[in-house]
């Protein structure tokens, strides 16, 4: 299909029932990429293999675009972000730890299967760089450097997905905050 169509609206919801019911799946107890199946995915989603195969070659192209989809959704999250003048660095990183929140099933199931924290590092780095050009030019020797701080980072995202979610997006950023200016 030509990027300039628009997608069909029954191939965007039958799409979003497979990314659900893969998701939900590898949420499940037990459940690996390994012992997936696409008659499992297919079942869980209400629709037939036949189906699966119109959109996705197999459940490691279906994790693929799903794991691509939050990683595009992120990107134009921060470039958005960078974008605003008028919000404050702790207020961006509120709004961006809120997206992170919207979307905290999808990412704890993403973390799990390690399809997604290099992804997270590379936006998170970009976010941090940008701040940075746009800041003090002169940074002294022992300033922490964009690495250390991008782990770090996306360190407290993965732990608060994972085990920290009871906490607010706007007490995290505090906290983050806190540590250092982003």
């Amino acid at each position: 299909m030509s990027n300039s169509k628009k997608e069909d609206p029954r191939t965007i919801r039958t799409k979003e029932m497979f990314k659900k019911s893969v998701l939900s799946l590898i949420g499940e107890e037990g459940y690996t990429i390994s012992n997936l199946t696409v008659q499992k995915v297919a079942g869980k989603a209400g629709l037939n293999r036949t189906t699966f195969y119109l959109h996705y070659l197999d459940i490691e192209d279906l994790l693929t675009q799903v794991t691509q989809e939050l990683v595009n959704d992120l990107s134009s999250r921060i470039f958005s972000l960078i974008q605003v003048k008028d919000l404050t660095e702790k207020q961006q990183l509120t709004q961006l730890l809120d997206f992170l929140y919207i979307h905290r099933n999808y990412l704890q199931t993403l973390f799990n299967l390690n399809q997604f924290e290099d992804q997270l590092f590379l936006q998170i780095r970009k976010l941090i760089e940008v701040r940075r050009e746009n800041t003090e030019k002169d940074l002294p020797d022992d300033y922490v450097s964009i690495e250390i701080k991008t782990a770090s980072l996306v360190g407290i995202i993965m732990w608060w997905i994972r085990k920290g979610i009871h906490y607010s997006s706007e007490y995290i950023s505090d906290q983050i905050y806190l540590m250092y200016k982003v």
